[in-house]
C-alpha cells in the first residue's frame, strides 16, 4: 500500500512538470520579441514604412508650409488642416457655428471673432472651416486647404 502511494505521488509531481513545461513552451511561443509571432524589424524597414505612409497622405502631409493672404481673401482648411496666423489679423470663417478649436488657448472660436496670432487651430472636418485675412496675413499649415 505505501509502495502505490509512492508511485501515484511520483506520477502525480510527472504529470505536474509535464503540464507546466507545456505551459512554458507554449507562453514563450506568444510574442516573445524575435519569435516568429513578434518578428524584429529593420531600421531600414521602418524608413520605408514611413516614407509609403508620407507619400500617400500628398505632398503637403506633415510638412509646414508657408501662404500669403491678402485682405478680404480666406483660408479654407480640409479635415485635420492645422495652422497659424504669424502676422496680420484675420477672423474666423464658420459656416457651421461649431466654432474653429484653438488648441493653444483650449476654446472654440466662433465665426467672425480674431484668430489669435500664433495659435495652433484645427479644423476637424471638410465643412467651409477657416479664416479670412482683415489685413496681409501670413500663416503656416500643414494639411489640405485652399485661399480663395
Amino acid at each position: 500500500m505505501a509502495g502505490r502511494k509512492v508511485v501515484a505521488a511520483v506520477l502525480l509531481v510527472l504529470a505536474a512538470a509535464a503540464a507546466g513545461y507545456a505551459t512554458l513552451a507554449a507562453a514563450a511561443d506568444q510574442g516573445e520579441p524575435g519569435s516568429r509571432l513578434d518578428p524584429l524589424v529593420t531600421k531600414s524597414f521602418v524608413e520605408k514604412y514611413v516614407q509609403e505612409v508620407l507619400g500617400t497622405a500628398g505632398s503637403s502631409g506633415l510638412q509646414w508650409q508657408v501662404k500669403n493672404l491678402s485682405a478680404g481673401q480666406q483660408f479654407i482648411g480640409g479635415a485635420g488642416t492645422e495652422f497659424i496666423v504669424r502676422t496680420g489679423s484675420a477672423t474666423v470663417v464658420d459656416p457651421t457655428g461649431s466654432g474653429l478649436p484653438d488648441v493653444t488657448a483650449g476654446t472654440s472660436v466662433a465665426n467672425g471673432r480674431p484668430a489669435d496670432r500664433n495659435h495652433l487651430f484645427i479644423i476637424p472636418r471638410p465643412d467651409g472651416r477657416g479664416i479670412r485675412a482683415q489685413s496681409p496675413v501670413i500663416i503656416m499649415y500643414r494639411g489640405g486647404g485652399e485661399v480663395k
